[in-house]
């Protein structure tokens, strides 16, 4: 495990640890629509470090564990800091956008950048088959990046759960988005999947320019 990805798995648990403990540092850094546009805006970065309980923190980390080692070997750990981050922040802007009229809405969870990680890694190596607990066969990458948005557009669209949906696909837009800006040579030597991966974006900037989300 390199040393940027470990940080970040220690510092995710060891805030997290810090949260499940004492409500009030909980409270004060969580992702709070509220008290972000009334100025608090470090929220939006705190919350990624924040998670609802041990199952939620050990996904993420999980998922981040498996994928992460794809980007630094490809980037190496200063650019995989930056797609990380730079998904992080992607996903709690998209937040913010979605719902900037809701004032009471609250969310946490280090998903946007392991979303945004998981994306880039998928459009690294599209072809890597993905073996989930629920699904005893491999699935290709691209295919399960390409459901897992969609899935995450009908969650924005429908609210019927309370999983954070708009963060998963902020992040998952800013991993391709920069992604493609440190490789731009993707687009040439991958033109498929990457207009593949690009559908799921497209179709949710059709649905927010129809007024249908």
């Amino acid at each position: 495990m390199s040393v940027a990805l470990l940080t970040l798995i220690v510092s995710n648990c060891l805030v997290s640890f810090k949260a499940f403990e004492d409500i009030t540092f909980f409270r004060k850094y969580e992702f709070h629509i509220g008290s972000i546009r009334a100025g608090e805006h470090l929220r939006m970065i705190t919350s990624a470090f924040l998670h609802v309980d041990i199952a939620h923190l050990a996904f993420n980390m999980l998922t981040l564990y498996f994928f992460a080692p794809v980007v630094i070997l490809q980037f190496g750990s200063p650019v995989f800091f930056l797609i990380y981050f730079g998904s992080l922040l992607s996903g709690s802007l998209f937040t913010l956008q979605f719902h900037k009229n809701e004032y009471h809405y609250r969310a946490v969870g280090a998903s946007g950048a392991v979303t945004g990680i998981l994306y880039c890694a998928i459009l690294l190596q599209p072809d890597k088959s993905l073996y989930l607990f629920f699904i005893p066969i491999p699935i290709p990458a691209y295919v399960f990046g390409i459901t897992y948005l969609l899935y995450s557009i009908y969650g924005m669209k429908s609210r019927t759960d309370h999983i954070g949906h708009t963060a998963h696909f902020g992040g998952a837009v800013g991993g391709y988005a920069l992604t493609l800006f440190q490789y731009p040579q993707l687009i040439q030597e991958n033109t498929l999947m990457v207009v593949l991966l690009a559908i799921p974006i497209l179709i949710l900037l059709v649905l927010v320019k129809t007024g249908k989300l």
